[in-house]
């Protein structure tokens, strides 16, 4: 910051011996002004979903390992444990009934699926990755038949040729189904709850994980723009 220098006059003790009062003031030197800026406003906030709605913006690494990272999520105060995932490029081969068509139909690249359980009951979700949000909007819409129940620990087989428990829901370029059911393989009783709120919770589980990739995105475009 500049400042203004100002001489001061002794007060007769130097050697012309003058009074103090017969001294004239120094007279000021103006400051020199202090420059401005502009406030730079930082960038808006990106839409994280506007990366996850198509690949070629959707980067990061997508693997079992990425999209189902939690060994016991907990939703709604149950904890679950994960038992099983596959990843594969073969979409239809994950699928039971009409689903198998409609991934194809629709260009999907691949299905990532996993299984969680808790008290008896299993759940596996498949997430099928598209190249655009459109394309999986008409997989979801479209739905008929089922994800394949993934088998692992705790449950070797379940929702084989019995009554389960179905979601279907997207979100960007991906789209996203739950089975879910006894895992002894018993049928899903008609007033069930258990394993209705079991594939809401993993449903609600993988549209977490499938935000949380446009988050991390829209996070690292932000702090690249104002590095640069």
């Amino acid at each position: 910051m500049a400042t203004a220098i100002v001489r001061s006059d002794g007060d007769g003790g130097g050697k012309g011996g003058k009074n103090a009062a017969g001294a004239s003031a120094a007279p000021s030197t103006p400051g020199t002004p202090e420059p401005t800026f502009a406030p730079v406003a930082p960038p808006p906030p990106q839409d994280p979903r506007a990366f996850i709605s198509s690949a070629e913006k959707d980067k990061a690494p997508l693997t079992t390992g990425t999209l189902f990272p939690d060994a016991k999520p907990a939703l709604s105060d149950r904890t679950y444990q994960r038992t099983a995932t596959a990843a594969t490029t073969d979409c239809a081969s994950v699928t039971q009934g009409a689903l198998g068509s409609v991934l194809s139909s629709n260009g999907c690249r691949q299905v990532l699926r996993a299984t969680y359980v808790r008290d008896g009951v299993a759940v596996t979700v498949g997430v099928a990755v598209f190249d655009t949000k459109a394309a999986a909007d008409k997989a979801k819409a479209q739905s008929a038949g089922n994800i394949a129940a993934l088998s692992g620990d705790g449950a070797a087989a379940f929702c084989h040729a019995t009554a389960c428990r179905l979601t279907a829901n997207a979100e960007g370029r991906y789209a996203y189904f739950t089975v879910a059911g006894n895992a002894d393989n018993k049928p899903v009783s008609a007033d069930d709850t258990t394993a209705l709120n079991a594939g809401r919770d993993i449903s609600t589980y993988a549209f977490g994980r499938i935000l949380a990739r446009g988050r991390a995105a829209a996070a690292a475009a932000a702090a690249s723009s104002v590095t640069h």
